[in-house]
Parts: structure tokens; sequence; C-alpha cells
């Protein structure tokens, strides 16, 4: 327990006056404690002074969450060495959060990381460092300090010393072992002897890990598996070491080649399952990877190479064939193909020329280009994706508590009925000591939670990496849960469905000529940033018809917008702004209207000093692959729907097209999560898919918000779920790739329980008065190492998994 006061500075956010940091002060102060605080609201901090011993800076922080503000914290991604089991988790993690500044503490088993949201004011790094190797694991750096040679040179030598354990372990104990069947000239008593000699260096060399692992474990006062490991093989051990001695048992306990082989199959399976774990990070590794160390930059008119660290905004960076890019920015000069397959899932490379976006990482092809930097470091595309991807793999689905509250409680059961075994077999059946002993032996021995710790984890860092392969980023192992569950799919229209760049496709003007009533829409609707409004300057820009100065600009959310041109108000949008505004439709001006909304196009109406002057239709054509898609999550059984502020005729013209039969039209930006909000009333688990421009409440409101980006620009905070090319058929394969990494991680769970149901009373002798069997120590061993493996291998498989609405799109 920590004793003594600690202070505690707060980065708070959502203060906008003094009141605000008289409120944070009194929800501090409410929580009593001797817990002091002062505000700064000039600088948006706190200073907390508080005891670890009666209140801890997690409490303190949501009672300030619970006044409405919110904590930035900082975050650190560390690499651990020496987990085995989901019971290494709980005590890593039950260590980090123990430090008075840590909020909260994630660690993957599959991933071997601490993902951790902590205080710097009051713990460090290197408090971190020293809870996790006292908690006897090996603190191996913070990840992002670790280059991928640096951390696959440490993987490989904790490989190398895994296999020469094992290799010498087997080298000794299968020798050993067939000595037992081999009638030999020389009495017992020497053979004893001689295989206590041989075989005690051999054992403590195999076994050492295991039993390094138990000694820390229980001087933190925990089991893990470990402990139970070091029982069965010492338990082993012991007893042929008593019977070679003549204390208590005799030379019919010969255990010598089984303690061995029990610790070379315990250390076999941790290298497999090590090699294994290490294949389920590759996607990351090869993001990672994509990054170039330098660039080569023009400083002072020369071409000088620098770090990719020293790389500034603003610099001009030259590209030569074959050469990597190595931050994002727009092409100032010459014109190349550019690869972005490892970061679009793109194959076909992409011409780039002036003006042109480019993302660090993507791959030069055929010539030279120059291209000015715009975002370096943290913010670019790459690195983004690859934080992403982390934070997704470092979650746990819902799905994962099953799993955690299981191992909890496993290793005392498992103890309870091995010793149980041992006194049933011993005490009560009358069975000999060494089947009693072998009972126990195998039970300590066979009994596996680590594959319940991995079904998990593995299952969630091989399916993340995989949809970041595919363009598909997800957030968080919950929105792989949740989307597995989906029943519901909304899509915004414009620039979801549709391509998002609308063309006036007609001019119908009313008192006025064309060319006046496209250069009076254009003058108000330069102001505006909606893709409507940017078809009718596009289209007075083709026309060359002037486009004037306009005042008094206001826009009306999901209605249209009004401005002073040339001294007279002049209102551009829908039938509810002119109505607003008491212009009068005329029946022939309504007629026509209908008839072009009924064509699938969106009129719109201008009206100058109150009266009609005229209507302009624009039309988005629909994406190519969105009737596609829409077709295909039909056929998965899910209910779609379309949402749009266009008017009904309009609309269902548009879901006709499409195939898309419930259309929610005239519906207003602000009023889209309302419909989000109003189907899960009824029910539904609701994804929403959405550009997240004007629909971030929606896609907020929805069980899973699917955001489209458009590969250069991706509104990576966008979604539970980004899509990084504008292409419908990755959200249905995004929905794909959840159910089946769902499926897996159901799958690897069964088979942990199965396994361990089975093999467990199987070892504890439950057989034996049926059938005569009993399940031997060695082969319980192996067991237990296959149960690991074979979950790992299961995840692996995902590595290989194409959704089918991207068969014949990628190759494997």
């Amino acid at each position: 327990m920590v004793s003594g006061k600690k202070k505690a500075d707060l980065n708070i956010s959502g203060m906008h006056c003094a009141t605000c940091a008289v409120t944070i002060e009194d929800a501090v102060k409410s929580l009593g404690k001797g817990t002091e605080v002062q505000v700064n609201f000039g600088n948006d901090t706190a200073q907390v002074e508080f005891d670890p011993g009666k209140i801890s800076l997690r409490q303190i922080e949501e009672a300030i969450r619970g006044a409405g503000y919110e904590i930035i914290h900082q975050e650190v991604i560390i690499r651990v060495g020496g987990m085995m089991c989901a019971t290494c988790v709980e005590t890593i993690e039950k260590a980090l959060s123990s430090l008075p500044g840590v909020i909260q503490a994630r660690v993957n088993l599959a991933t071997e990381k601490a993902y951790v949201s902590y205080n710097p004011s009051v713990s460090s790094p290197e408090d971190m460092k020293a809870e996790i190797e006292a908690a006897g694991y090996q603190y191996m750096g913070i990840a992002e300090d670790l280059s991928p040679e640096a951390e696959e040179k440490e993987r490989q030598r904790d490989l190398s010393d895994k296999f020469r354990r094992f290799s010498i372990g087997f080298a000794v104990s299968i020798p050993l072992f067939l000595l037992m069947f081999i009638p030999l000239p020389v009495p017992m008593h020497t053979l004893s002897w001689f295989m206590l000699v041989v075989s005690t260096p051999v054992f403590f060399y195999v076994a050492y890990p295991i039993f390094r692992a138990a000694m820390t474990a229980l001087r933190n006062r925990t089991l893990n598996m470990d402990v139970m490991y070091a029982m069965g093989t010492g338990v082993a051990y012991g007893a042929s070491v008593l019977g070679t001695l003549g204390i208590v048992l005799t030379h019919d306990f010969m255990f010598y080649d089984t303690a061995i082989m029990l610790a070379s199959f315990l250390i076999l399976g941790r290298y497999l399952e090590t090699r294994a774990k290490g294949r389920t990070s590759e996607a990351i590794r090869k993001l990672v990877g994509l990054r170039p160390r330098t660039a080569l930059v023009l400083r002072e008119g020369n071409e000088t190479e620098i770090a990719i660290g020293d790389v500034v905004t603003g610099d001009f960076v030259i590209v030569k064939p074959g050469g990597k890019i190595p931050v994002d920015g727009e092409v100032i000069d010459g014109e190349s193909y550019v690869d972005e397959s490892m970061i679009t899932g793109e194959p076909i490379p992409v011409l780039k020329s002036k003006g042109s976006k480019v993302i660090g990482g993507s791959l030069n092809t055929n010539s030279v280009f120059t291209f000015r930097t715009e975002k370096v470091g943290k913010d670019t595309v790459l690195a983004q994706i690859i934080s992403l991807v982390e934070e997704a793999q470092a979650s746990k689905p819902p799905v994962q508590r099953i799993a955690d509250v299981a191992v909890s409680y496993f290793i005392p059961v498992v103890l309870i009925i091995a010793t149980g075994a041992f006194a049933v077999w011993y005490y009560l059946l009358g069975s000999t000591l060494l089947f009693a002993l072998t009972a126990l032996i195998s039970v300590l021995v066979v009994a596996c939670p680590c594959a319940l710790g991995l079904a998990t984890p593995t299952a969630v860092t091989v399916g993340v990496g995989r949809g970041a392969e595919l363009g598909i980023l997800i957030r968080n192992g919950e929105a792989l849960e949740i989307a597995d569950r989906l029943t519901a799919v909304i899509f915004d229209k414009t620039g979801t469905l549709t391509r998002g760049k609308p063309e006036v496709t007609d001019l119908i003007s009313s008192g006025i000529d064309d060319r006046t009533l496209i250069s009076l829409a254009a003058s108000v609707e330069r102001n505006a940033t909606h893709p409507l409004a940017e078809a009718v300057v596009r289209k007075a820009e083709e026309l060359q018809v002037p486009i004037e100065e306009s005042a008094e600009f206001t826009t009306f959310g999901g209605k249209g917008v009004t401005a002073r041109v040339l001294g007279e108000e002049v209102l551009v949008g829908n039938r509810v702004l002119l109505a607003g505004k008491s212009v009068e439709i005329q029946k022939g001006t309504d007629q026509q209207i209908i008839r072009l909304e009924e064509d699938g196009k969106t009129a719109v109406l201008v009206a100058v000093a109150g009266r009609i002057a005229g209507i302009i239709a624009i039309a988005d054509t629909t994406k190519e692959t969105t009737p596609e898609a829409i077709r295909e999550l039909t056929n998965m059984g899910l209910s779609v729907a379309m949402i749009t502020g266009d008017n009904k005729r309009t609309a269902e013209a548009v879901g006709r097209q499409v195939g898309i039969s419930r259309v929610i039209a005239e519906v207003l930006p602000e009023d889209k999560e309302r419909e989000v909000k109003s189907l899960q009333a009824a029910g539904a688990v609701v994804a929403f898919v959405g550009d997240g421009i004007n629909d971030a409440p929606a896609l907020a409101r929805a069980d899973v918000g699917i955001a489209i980006g458009s590969g250069t620009d991706v509104a990576i905070e966008s979604g539970d779920i980004v899509l990084i090319k504008d292409d419908l058929l990755d959200a249905v394969a995004a929905i794909q790739l959840s159910r089946k990494v769902m499926s897996r991680i159901k799958q690897n769970i069964f088979w942990a329980f199965a396994y361990n149901m089975v093999l467990i009373p199987l070892a504890a002798g439950v057989l034996y008065p049926f059938t005569g069997y009993i399940f031997s120590p060695v082969l319980a061993a192996f067991a237990m190492a296959a149960s690991s493996v074979t979950v790992v291998s299961l995840s692996l498989l995902l590595k290989r998994y194409i959704p089918p609405a991207k068969k014949g799109t990628i190759q494997r």
C-alpha cells in the first residue's frame, strides 16, 4: 500500500469559464479523504493532492468526469517478456494498476505488449519497469523506441534459448526412457544412481525457466501455470530421487526420464506458441516496415538526404523511381504512378500529378516527382493507421470476459482436482502410491488455461491486422463483436451511396435567361461547401458566366442558403426554404420539379426579390459497386435503409437504382442521429455508413459507425470501423470479417474449454475403473503443448481469409 500524499497535475478538457473551475473543485472536494485541489482555468489544468492509501487517482478522475469534463492522459506501449498464460496477463495488469498514476493497464498476451494510460506527474515508465520486473517479468522497453529489427532479434534469441533447452531435454530423456525397457547386466540400484547423475543437470537446465517463474509467482502471492508445472515436474523428479535414495519410496519410482520429458514438452509447447504468436503481429510489422528511414529534401537549392524524423511540414521532398514516399503531402512538380496497395489495398498504381495527394509509405514506381510535405510524424495517415491497429489489438471484446472469469478460478480448481485425485486413489480406493502420483502429476501437467488466455487476443490481433491489409481499420474488439450481431445497416446517400460529386443536368429559368440564373445561384453558393453548391459553381465556371460578390450570406441547415447579390435577396434551396420566405411556387413550376425528382434529380430552386426565378436540376451518379454491396448485405440477412436530406421522390428514385426499398427522406443533418436512435429503440442493432463530414452524430450514435475514407484523406477518428478506400464493398467486407473473427474466437474458446473439460478428468483417472487406462504424464505434457498451439494456429488461419465481398478483387 502506498502511503503519504502524492501530487498530480491533470490536463482537463471542456472548461469554458471560471465557473467550470469552481465546479471541478467542488466535485473533487466532495470526495473528502484529505483530497485537495486547485484548478487553473487559464491553462486548463488542475493540481490534486491526495493520499493513494485512501483514494485513487482513478476515483478522482471519475468525479471530474461526473461533473462533465474529460481528463487527457499520456499513453505508452511497453514490450513485456516472460508471459506464458492468462494468469500472467492478470498479474501484470494488477502490478501496473497498483501504481498511483496509472489509470488503465491492458496487456495483450498475443503481442506481448502492455498498453498503459497514465499521469506522468505521478508515475513514469521507470516506475512501470520496476513493477513489471518485481512481478517477475522482463521489461523489454517502450515499443516505439524499439526498431522492428531489435524486436525480431530479441524474439529469435528467445526462440533459440527454448530450442536448445528442449533439444537437450529430449536428447537425454529418450535414451533414459529406452533404458527402462532394455535388460542390462547391472543392478537397479546402480542404474538408478547413474540416472540421477545424468538427469539432474539436464533437468534443472531444461526446467529452470519454469521453476524461476514459479518462484517469482509465489513471491508475489499469485498462482500461475508455472507453479502447477513446477509442482508436476518437481514431484516426478523428487519421487525419483527419493526412490534412488530409498527414502520412503522404492526403485519402482523412477521418473527421471518422465521429469525431463515433461519439462521438454512444456518448453517445446512454449517454443511453438512463441513462433505462432510472432506471426500474429506480422501485419503491424509490415505496416511499420513501410516507413522509410530517410528522405531526399531540397534545402537551400541542394538535394539533401536527412533522417525521416527531421522532415518538417513545408519541406520539398524528391521521390525517385522505386523509392518510398516518406510522409504525406501534395505533388508540386512531375508525375508518376504510385503503388498505394500496402495502405489502401487498391492493387492498381494510381497516377499522381501536380495537385495530387500522396501517402507516406506508398511506393513510387516509374518516374521522379517533387511534393510539399503536409503531415509528418504521428500526423501521417500511416502513423495513424499503425496507432489505430495497435490500439485495436490491445482491446478486449466483451466475449473475453468469459475466459477471464474462467481463468481466475482455473488454477485453484485444478490444484483441488489434482490433490483430490491423489487422495481418492491412494486413501479411499487403496491404489498404489505410484498410481496415485501418476494421476497427480498428469492432472497438474495437462491443465492449461493458456489456450483460454490466447483464444481471444490472437484472433483479434490477426483479424485486425488482416483488416488493415484489406484497407479496413477496426478501432477495437467491441466493434468486432457488435458488427457480428448487426441486424440493420443505414447508408447516408450523398458521398456514400453516390460519388458525392453531383453535376448540373438541367437549367429551367423563369423570367430571366439561363446564364443569369446560374450566375445568381453561383454568386450565393460560392460561400457554401455542400456538394450541390460546388456543382452549381462548377457549372457557372464551365459556362464562363460572372460570379458576383455577395453579402449577408446565411445558411439554413437542410434547406438552402440566402445572400444579397447586386442589391437583391437571392434564395437558393428547396421548397421548405422558399415557403419559409413566403415565395409562392406556381403549379406549372411544381410539376416540373416533380418530373425532375422522379428522374432521381435534385431540384434546386432559385428565387430573386421574392419571386421564383428558375430551377437548377442536379444529379449525383451512384458508385459502381453500390448495387452489388446492397445485394450482398441483403443476402446476409441484414435490413438496409438509406437516409438523406433529399425530397422523397428523388430519394426513392435513387433507392430504386441501388436496390434499397426503405428510404428515409427529407431528414436534416442534425436529425439523422434521431432516426438511428428510433431504429435502436425498435430493437435493431444498427450500423451507420457515412463519410464522417456531416453525419458524425449519427456515426457516433450507431452501434457501429462505419466511416468511408478516400485513400489520401482518411478521417481516422470518425468511426468504429474506417474504410480507407471509397468503396462500399469494403463496408460489406468489414461486416464479413467481423463475423469471421468472432466465429473463430468462439471456436477457440470452445476448444479451450473442451480440452480442459475432457482431459483433466481423463488425467485424474476417471476411465481407469472401466477401461484400465490411465493418462500418462508424458502424454499429458504433449497434449498441453498441443492445446495452445492449436488455438494460435486456428487464429492464424485468419491471415488467409478473404471476405466474399472482396473475392475477385484481391489476391491472397
